[in-house]
């Protein structure tokens, strides 16, 4: 099992590419952590998962952020991965869009990442070791019609790994990201069908990807089968053109 013993915190962790991670981790032998925000999703993610914690907290709030390190850290003594996969969705046009929607995507998409990496960076840096994994997206890449607020966010996280690497890389950090493509989870609920067959059209493999296929990712970055990869970001869109 590649993540023996490995303790690891995956935000948003009780649904879709999250649970996924999780599941995946659990499988690989680490000690995994579940941080989302309602507790009967968290509870059936961990009973479904094999995870060894369920913590509920809110990534836009430093308090309830440093509050679950200090516990993790205090229950398990260490904490070796961080995967910042907590994101939320809210489209509409540059012309339609509130600020309301704009501020609360970047609360969560980027200041939340900023937020977990920050709290978990001093633990890591005492160990000499860690591995933070961060959820950028394909749109982050070429952006998207309608996500302004969302693309943003998206191309803010890569930024934020082209600095992290080179920041924690010298403390024995890596910090790497990964870029979907079209996922099947909830988060693709509001898009028409006929829109998702547009978005299938435009994939070499001619399909969504699955939650599984990213965790698989994730779980390559967070081994020591990834130990020289620092400061990537790995696109998994089954080809997607634009």
């Amino acid at each position: 099992m590649r993540l023996a013993n490995k303790v690891a915190i995956i935000t948003g962790g009780a649904n879709g590419i999250g649970l996924a991670t999780a599941r995946r981790f659990a499988e690989e032998g680490a000690k995994v952590v579940i941080a989302d925000l309602k507790r009967d999703a968290i509870d059936a993610a961990v009973a479904s998962t094999g995870a060894a914690l369920g913590v509920i907290v809110d990534v836009t709030q430093r308090a309830s952020v440093d509050a679950l390190i200090a516990d993790i850290k205090d229950r398990f003594g260490r904490i070796d991965i961080l995967v910042n996969n907590a994101g939320i969705t809210k489209d509409a046009r540059l012309v339609k869009m509130t600020e309301i929607e704009f501020d609360a995507v970047v609360d969560v998409n980027l200041k939340g990442v900023f937020n977990c990496t920050q709290a978990v960076a001093e633990i890591m840096i005492a160990q000499g070791s860690g591995v933070i994994l961060n959820a950028s997206s394909v749109v982050g890449i070429y952006g998207n019609f309608g996500q302004t607020n969302y693309s943003a966010t998206k191309f803010g996280v890569i930024g934020f790994t082209k600095t992290w690497f080179r920041e924690l890389g010298p403390k024995g950090i890596r910090v790497n990201a990964v870029a979907p493509g079209f996922i099947a989870t909830s988060i693709l609920d509001t898009i028409p069908e006929k829109v998702i067959k547009q978005i299938e059209g435009r994939v070499a493999l001619g399909r969504l990807g699955k939650p599984s296929e990213i965790a698989s990712v994730y779980a390559f970055l967070a081994s020591d089968d990834a130990s020289y990869i620092n400061g990537a970001v790995i696109e998994v869109s089954g080809g997607l053109t634009v």
